[in-house]
């Protein structure tokens, strides 16, 4: 279990981090997160300090553990367009977007985000992701005029209030930490987030998860395009059906000074309803949490999570679909 007293996030541990170790750790106050977020700072003295400046506009996030991967050719934009869950085509450049891969049977299989400059996209996705990420769009290149490369070692992820993603030379990521200052921990980002009730793929959802259980329909998934892979499970679920797991941000009561670990089963009453996904103490919310649970769950059922109360705020609509009508003809 995470104490609340110290860490402000916990999230999945089963995948390796990244081994690009942050130089921003060795400033002062600088503490290493864990799991797949080990190589930047978790906090730099007062997570809840740093939580209030982000949301007051301020300082910035170090993100340099996300893998970068660019996609260049005058195919890639069309290519990417017929693979992904995302209209591209007309993407403008400096636009950011989000694209999700699915496998056949529609269940989220790779996440990134990225900008075009007109002459490639360069994206990022979660530590550690990256080669899976690569290898699949290689298989998928046929005779198509695209060139992948990871870019990792190049670039720094970052994120600003207001300004968004930003990339960096990482040979220039301290020099931009001393422009920029006030920096804030992962812990911080992860609250917030957490708080938009925003999933972080592989974190607050598996492998089991469609886009229309996370909340991703419409951020990553763009409804009016043409076919891909897994578009028939998504459009189904949007239009006739309800998905079978609903992302819930949940509020627990604090009276124990610990958040739940990720994994930990959520229950109503005896019976185990859903896992949770990431956990974090926000500095106006207290301890919240992301969890997966069964869409059949009441949202006015009092939850518990590990033996500690929860209440339910709906992000996706137990109901979405019921709102959707086809055309029979």
């Amino acid at each position: 279990m995470t104490d609340i007293g110290s860490p402000g996030v916990s999230g999945t541990t089963s995948e390796q981090g990244s081994l690009r170790r942050s130089p921003l750790l060795s400033l002062p106050g600088a503490v290493a997160g864990d799991g797949v977020d080990a190589a930047v700072a978790a906090h730099y003295g007062s997570f809840n300090v740093e939580q209030r400046r982000l949301s007051e506009g301020e300082g910035f996030v170090d993100l340099s553990h996300h893998d970068v991967v660019r996609i260049s050719g005058p195919d890639r934009l069309t290519w990417l367009h017929s693979l992904t869950t995302q209209h591209l085509l007309d993407l403008a450049p400096g636009v950011e977007t989000q694209a999700l891969i699915l496998s056949p049977q529609g269940h989220i299989e790779h996440e990134f985000r990225g900008t075009d400059d007109g002459e490639a996209l360069t994206a990022w996705t979660e530590p550690g992701r990256a080669t899976d990420l690569i290898a699949f769009l290689e298989r998928m290149r046929f005779l198509m005029q695209v060139e992948i490369t990871d870019v990792s070692d190049e670039l720094a992820l970052t994120w600003r209030p207001g300004t968004g993603h930003r990339l960096v030379p990482r040979d220039q990521l301290t020099a931009y930490a001393d422009a920029v200052g006030s920096p804030a921990g992962l812990w911080a980002y992860e609250a917030l987030r957490i708080a938009r009730g925003e999933a972080r793929v592989g974190v607050d959802t598996d492998h089991r998860t469609i886009p229309n259980e996370a909340g991703l329909i419409g951020p990553a998934v763009h409804l009016d395009k043409g076919c891909y892979r897994g578009q028939e499970t998504v459009a189904r679920v949007h239009t006739l059906g309800r998905p079978p797991r609903r992302l819930t941000l949940l509020h627990l009561d604090g009276s124990e000074n610990r958040l739940p670990a990720a994994g930990a089963e959520v229950r109503a009453g005896e019976k185990v309803v859903g896992v949770v996904g990431s956990a974090a103490r926000h500095h106006e919310l207290g301890p919240i949490a992301l969890a997966l649970i069964k869409r059949n769950v009441p949202v006015e059922v009092p939850l518990t999570i590990d033996g500690m109360p929860a209440a339910q705020e709906v992000v996706v609509d137990p109901e979405v679909g019921l709102h959707v009508r086809p055309i029979l003809k």
